[in-house]
Formats: C-alpha cells, structure tokens, sequence
C-alpha cells in the first residue's frame, strides 16, 4: 500500500493498530491501542496487557479515528515520533 507523508507524520498514540507481518512469529497478530512511542518499539495494550513490538522489523496497519485504514511498514517509521515531523519523507512510489 502506498503511503502519504502526511500519514507518517501523524500521532500514532492513541490509535488501534495490529502487527500484520513481523520477522518473529510471536509478534503477528498482536492488535489494540498504541498507548506509548519510543525510538525502536510500539507499546501496545492487547488484552489489558502492555506488548513491547519492535518497528524495524514489523509491518503494522493502523486505523485512525476518521477510519481511514493504512499498513506501514515499521521502518519508515523508526525514530523518535518528535523528529517523524522534521523528517523529510522519500516516496515510495
């Protein structure tokens, strides 16, 4: 799926998203609500627990509020979120 800038520059906390395609096994299908952000891993409340995904080496598709449904691959979006917004994004298009 392609992907706008815009997209990649959004809040990401607060949205649901769900590993769709991971290098470790154990990480696909893990889905609920990004409730943090750092450099290298989503934290995600899946089932009133808190999973800990690494985004280079995962895919994720996200649904924001408005429903808009879109799969980014985690290493466009590795780094830290505040710079996500400085960072001037190459199309992959």
């Amino acid at each position: 799926m392609k992907v706008a800038p815009d997209i990649i520059r959004h809040e990401l906390i607060g949205t649901e998203a769900e590993v769709s395609k991971s290098s470790h096994n154990g990480y696909i299908g893990i889905s609920g609500n990004v409730i943090d952000e750092t450099r290298n891993t989503f934290t995600i409340a899946c089932h009133g627990k808190r999973k800990a995904v690494p985004k280079g080496s995962s895919t994720f598709r996200f649904e924001f509020p408005d429903g808009t449904v879109v799969e980014i691959e985690g290493r466009v979006l590795v780094g830290r979120p505040e710079d996500r917004l400085k960072k001037r994004v190459r199309r992959l298009w």
